[in-house]
This record gives structure tokens, C-alpha cells and sequence, in this order.
């Protein structure tokens, strides 16, 4: 179908179809549900190339894994309180203990597959960590993470080889017995002041997410028993966790999760598993363009993409080069599926950074005025910080529940009734909204967002650096590249080496994306007369050297490939 033709397709569909229903009141209760209908039809495919492939795994077969999963667990004593580690990366066993997990009332959360040591330990400190279930050649790093620095153990660990053998440590009180009712994952954001916070998701909100996506519609439309969803996104983020699976549990598909993106074996893939939607971020079109033509990339069976962050230049060409429309879409964590704004529908304005409109049987979209209260007129043309929140008389129905022990934040977030998302937006006449930046000092690399402020404390420990200010620099691949801006220790002079030495020591104690790409020494940094960095002179800075190229700029990005690439 032509972009032409799939702009004119009516809004009505925005609000046609009727809200569908169904008794489910948890993931475990969708996925059941589920497999009454579909339970000899494929649930779970991980080619045969990726970490811990192949598996293929109908929801019968799943079912019944989880259901044996479930009795380790519970002559172990886990259940309702107890918060659970999942360090599996993209693999069939977090599939397999998250739903068991939830079987039994328990909080999951996922742990990201490049997180550090020290990054780890952090997040189970702060999520009261009852139990680390990790892969087994990750026993020592997760032996490490799982023991303060003074000897005292923060949580039990165990892999999932233990299961198999029917051992598991024996579950304590829960520390975190009676603070919530219902939490079915901690999922770790960051923060605009360097501190990851903990978004409590309830079943509610992964309900809500399947929902809304089940009930799209328009050029997104989900066919029962028919869709094989292919993603290469961790599933420490809510995108393939609950995106991607409530979307494909509450229609009867399949799930193809990859352990990660590779370009060049793609549309091989795309078209061995027969894969009909493809959810991406911008990097991933942009890489697929940089590749020689194939003859296999347009013999496809995908009908779209869904995703956000496609590069302007970008959005037209892999369309008209791959046959396969992008649908640009907006969320957060925060959000889910309930606060989602999508082009599934409506025009496209492909090329302009359209992140389209709300589906109204969900969720409602604003601008803040400059006091940040939301404008007296949803629908008038305007720019401003994006707020949303779920239609009707709940706004917070199908939110994340909040930030876990940080309700000043929690706070902080919701103003007037609504979430404010710290984006800034542009709406037009026909009441599309258009992304132009972020308020926060976050920098988006590849899918990941990245706090400046905590890549700003890790430099901050070495002693080769006296100052550091971090912001973000375009990358045609990646969206966003971080740079940071050095100040030298009184006896050192900026080199190579010393840009490459604080790259090495930074890469024990964060994870691979989070390292910077590019290396400035500079005499002094730009701050306030109260002594406040002045981001937005800093950013200038760096775009300024990195078009002058200046011997004072040193591009790491190949050093920080090798580190990566190493670990």
C-alpha cells in the first residue's frame, strides 16, 4: 500500500471498535486464558544462532513448564512479597520463570544483560531483592552483585539449572511484605538526577499495554492465532516484555525474540521464522540502509513495523527500499500501552518526527503551559512538555503504579492529573503531536536512556579527572552518542591514552552503552555564577568540536567497541 493510500485510512478507526473484555485479572490468568484457545500453536521461538536458541515452545508446552517451575518454587516458600531477580537476558527460562513468577503472586525484576557489578548491586539493594536467578556462567558476577560491600548477603541466588534439580534456596520473610498489593514487576528507568528509579508494574498495566495493543487497529491490526511478532529488544525493558508478549498472549501469537539485533543476518531471519510485525528503534533502520541490497529484503511476510525513533531521512527510504511500513509511536515506562500515543492511524507525516495521536479508548494528550499546568485547549497547535494520562474518571488506570520507595518522585510526576513526561512536543491543527527534544538530561543511545548525571558520577571516582559534564551528540546509527567534556587533574595533559584509560577504568562500573563516545579535554567548564553547569553551552561545545575536530577531541567509539566486544 502506498504512503499516500495509508494516510487516508478514516479516523474513525481511532474510536470504532468497541473496548474488547476478557476475566483475566494477571499476566499468568491472560496467558491461561490463552491457551484454552491456541494451545497447540507456537508461543515462544528463539532461532537456533542466538544465546540459549533454539526453542520453540507452544503455549501448552509453556504452560506445563511453568506449572512444574511453580512447585519448586513453592516448597521453597516463595509467593505474594517476595521480589525475584531475573538475569536471564533474552532467553526461553525468563519467559519461563517470569510467568511462573506470576502464577504466584510474586514481583519480577529483570536485570538489563550488559548491567555491571556495581550497577547490579545497586539495583537489587534498592528493589529489596529477595532472590537472583542468573544464567549459570554468570554465577560469580551475580555472587559479586549479590553481596554488599561489607560481606552482609543481599539476596539469595541461584540458576536455572538449580530448578532442574529441584534445589533452591529457602525463601525468607519478604523485606517488602505488605508495601504494595499488586506488583508484578520493578522495571529500572532512569532518572534525571542520576538515580535509577524503580517502576512498579502492576498486572493491570501489562493487561492495559496487551489491550490497548490487541485493540490498535487501523495499520497495526492484530489477527487472532496469525502474528509471529520478531524483536531483538532486551527484555529488561518494557517494549519486548510487555509490549511485545501481551501483545502476542492476548491474541494467541508468537513471540520470535532475538538475543539481540544483528543487520546482516535480518531478513534471513525475518524470513526463515516466517515473522509477520517487527517492533524496532531508529538504530535498527538505520543500520538495514547501510547494507549492499538483497534479494531476499523484500520477500517478506511483515506487514508492519511498530516502534519510535526512526531518523527523519531515514523513514521514507527503508520504507520504500524494505516494503514495510514504520508506525512511529510514543511511551514510557511510566505510561505502558495506556498512555501510548501511535500513528497507527490518522496521517503519518512520515519524515517530520510524528509520534500521531492518542487512542481516545485509552488515553488523553496535552501540552503544559509555562507553569506547567496543562492548556485550557487539548486540541489547540502549540509546543510544550507532554503530559497524558488514561481517559475517563482513573487517570492513572494502566500506569505504572508509581516509583518504588520514592513517592516524592512519584509525586513529582503526576501534577494536576497528569503525567508530566518531561518531553517536549509540537501539536498541530489536526491534533498530531510531534517530538522535539527532552527537558530531562537524558541521552537516548540506541533504545537505551542514559542519565548524564549517573555516566557524571562514575567519571567523577577517578583520580585523573578533576570535572566532567556529560550531554548527548547525534549519531546517525544510534540516535544519540554520549560525550563528555573533561577536565584534566592539574598534572596531566588530555591524550589518547588518557581518553582511553578513563574509558577502560569507566567500564568497570557501568554498562557498555552507557560509556562515552567521544573524549574532550577542555581548561574549564562553563557554569552559572552559582556555580551550575551550563548544559546547554556545554552541548554547543561539543557539536562545535566535534565539526572542527579539534586535537583536543578524541573519538572513542572504536576503543569502546573493542571493551564491549571483550566483556
Amino acid at each position: 500500500m502506498s504512503h499516500a493510500r495509508q494516510d487516508q485510512v478514516s479516523d474513525k478507526l481511532f474510536s470504532a471498535a468497541p473496548r474488547a473484555t476478557d476475566p483475566a485479572t494477571t499476566v499468568w490468568d491472560a496467558f491461561q486464558c490463552t491457551r484454552q484457545q491456541y494451545g497447540s500453536m507456537p508461543f515462544l521461538h528463539i532461532p537456533a544462532y542466538c544465546s540459549g536458541g533454539p526453542v520453540d515452545l507452544t503455549y501448552d508446552e509453556m504452560g506445563t513448564a511453568v506449572e512444574a517451575t511453580m512447585e519448586v518454587y513453592r516448597r521453597a516458600g516463595y509467593g505474594p512479597g517476595h521480589h525475584v531477580a531475573l538475569w536471564l537476558d533474552n532467553r526461553g527460562s525468563f519467559y519461563l520463570h517470569w510467568l511462573t513468577l506470576n502464577a504466584l503472586g510474586a514481583t519480577v525484576v529483570p536485570l538489563g544483560a550488559e548491567l555491571s557489578v556495581a550497577e547490579a548491586r545497586l539495583l537489587l539493594l534498592r528493589a529489596d531483592i529477595d532472590l537472583l536467578v542468573h544464567l549459570h556462567d554468570r554465577r560469580s558476577t551475580a555472587q559479586e552483585a549479590a553481596t554488599a560491600e561489607a560481606g552482609d548477603g543481599l539476596s539469595s541466588i541461584a540458576t536455572p539449572d538449580d530448578f532442574a534439580a529441584n534445589f533452591l534456596p529457602r525463601a525468607s520473610t519478604p523485606r517488602s511484605a505488605g508495601a504494595r498489593v499488586d506488583a508484578a514487576a520493578i522495571v529500572f528507568t532512569s532518572g534525571s538526577m542520576g538515580q535509577p528509579k524503580g517502576c512498579v508494574l502492576s498486572n493491570d498495566y501489562f493487561l492495559s499495554f496487551g489491550r490497548w495493543y490487541r485493540d490498535l487497529g487501523g495499520r497495526c491490526e492484530l489477527r487472532p492465532g496469525r502474528e509471529r511478532l520478531i524483536t531483538p529488544l532486551p527484555l529488561n525493558h518494557v517494549n519486548a516484555l510487555a509490549f511485545s508478549s501481551m501483545g502476542m498472549i492476548l491474541t494467541g501469537g508468537c513471540i520470535i525474540q532475538l538475543d539481540r539485533f544483528r543487520s546482516s543476518s535480518w531478513w534471513k531471519t525475518v524470513n526463515e521464522t516466517e515473522a509477520t510485525v517487527m517492533h524496532y528503534l531508529g538504530v535498527m533502520p538505520a543500520m538495514l540502509l547501510q547494507l549492499p541490497r538483497q534479494p531476499d529484503e523484500r520477500t517478506h511476510n511483515l506487514r508492519f513495523g511498530i516502534g519510535g525513533g526512526v531518523r527523519a531521512a531515514h523513514h521514507s527510504a527503508f520504507e520504500d527500499r524494505f516494503a514495510v511500513s514504520l508506525i512511529e509511536a510514543w511511551a514510557m515506562t511510566e505510561t505502558g500501552g495506556a498512555g501510548t500515543l501511535s500513528t497507527h492511524v490518522g496521517p503519518r507525516n512520515i519524515g517530520s518526527g510524528c509520534i500521531g495521536r492518542p487512542s481516545p479508548r485509552y488515553a488523553e494528550a496535552t501540552l503544559a503551559g509555562e507553569n506547567g499546568a496543562p492548556l485550557p485547549d487539548p486540541l489547540c497547535p502549540g509546543e510544550g512538555e507532554l503530559l497524558v494520562r488514561a481517559s475517563g474518571d482513573e487517570p492513572r488506570r494502566g500506569f505504572s503504579s508509581g516509583y518504588y520507595k520514592d513517592p516524592d518522585a512519584t509525586a513529582a510526576a503526576w501534577q494536576h492529573a497528569w503525567l508530566h513526561t518531561g518531553d517536549l512536543v509540537r501539536r498541530d491543527a489536526e491534533g498530531c503531536y510531534f517530538f522535539v527534544g527532552r527537558r530531562k538530561q537524558i541521552i537516548r543511545r540506541s533504545g537505551e536512556n542514559i542519565s548524564a548525571a549517573e555516566v557524571e558520577a562514575a567519571l567523577g571516582v577517578d583520580q585523573r579527572i578533576q570535572e566532567a559534564a556529560v550531554v548527548a551528540v547525534p549519531d546517525e546509527l544510534r540516535e544519540e552518542e554520549v560525550f563528555v567534556c573533561v577536565v584534566a587533574s592539574a598534572d596531566l595533559t588530555g591524550s589518547r591514552d588518557l581518553a582511553e584509560g578513563i574509558l577502560a577504568a569507566a567500564a568497570a562500573r557501568l554498562a557498555y552503552y552507557k560509556l562515552p563516545g567521544y573524549i574532550a579535554f577542555v581548561t574549564a567548564l562553563p557554569v552559572t555564577a552559582t556555580q551550575k553547569l551550563r548544559y546547554g553551552t556545554v552541548a554547543q561545545l561539543a557539536t562545535a568540536l566535534i565539526r572542527n575536530q579539534g586535537p583536543e577531541l578524541f573519538d572513542v567509539r572504536d576503543a569502546k567497541r573493542n571493551l564491549r566486544s571483550k566483556h
